[in-house]
């Protein structure tokens, strides 16, 4: 018997992992993809109520965005997707390697199309499903040394409301979140010393989000979210 499924590309031990959990909460079969994904610890594993696959996956790869959507078809009907994937290097626009800044434009922008794309095809036989892409500040403001990351957000911003503005009218539920802030983690733990309680945002908290855009009736649907810590300047 199938199952309905949701996907997260783009898992890790952070907002990735946190979207699984949610979402194996939510009794979905969830297929947590990422680049080595089988080798991180916990992935893989019954959620509660749900069960994880772990799918390794470079979303950057048209063939193997292909293999992991085939393989959830096999599964059941996809009822959820985020695109949660990205890659920075920080450097000023001189010193900046093309070729990195290319390959942040390509795991950033060019796989969210893949995977949103990828989704859309799996979603609207059945007119429904949601497709949530991970934002970011840099989706709205271009800092300096920043130009890796603001390219590629920008440009994932337009192909989410792209997608919006087509797929809505069949049943489908696009929405980008721009997550404004430092996402808590064990790498930045220091930060809540510097900066107090609550100043980070909680995976979980974000992670519970995304699951409340997916409830959302199609009367009142949200296309784009921020979220950020109380103390975070906006």
């Amino acid at each position: 018997m199938s199952e309905a499924t949701a996907v997260v590309v783009g898992v890790g031990p952070g907002l990735g992992s946190a979207l699984v959990d949610a979402f194996a909460n939510e009794d979905y079969t969830v297929f947590a993809a990422a680049r080595g994904a089988t080798k991180i610890a916990g992935i893989g594993k019954p959620r509660d109520s749900g069960r994880v696959i772990a799918f390794d996956c470079d979303a950057s790869v048209p063939e193997q965005v292909d293999a992991l959507f085939r393989a959830i078809d096999r599964h059941g009907p996809l009822r959820l997707a985020v695109f949660n994937a990205g890659a920075f290097a920080r450097g000023d626009v001189v010193g900046t390697d093309p070729a990195q800044f290319e390959r942040c434009w390509r795991v950033g922008c060019f796989a969210g199309f893949l995977v949103g794309q990828a989704a859309a095809r799996a979603m609207i036989e059945h007119r429904r499903g949601t497709i949530v892409f991970t934002g970011a500040t840099a989706s709205l403001r271009g800092s300096a040394g920043f130009v890796n990351l603001a390219s590629p957000k920008f440009a994932l911003r337009a192909v989410a409301q792209s997608m919006a503005r087509e797929l809505g009218p069949k049943g489908i539920h696009v929405a980008h979140a721009i997550i404004d802030g430092q996402i808590h983690s064990e790498r930045y733990s220091h930060l809540l010393d510097e900066r107090g309680p609550e100043s980070l945002l909680e995976p979980a908290a974000i992670a519970d989000a995304y699951v409340r855009l997916h409830r959302q009736p199609r009367n009142a649907w949200t296309h784009e979210l921020d979220l950020r810590p109380f103390v975070e300047k906006f």
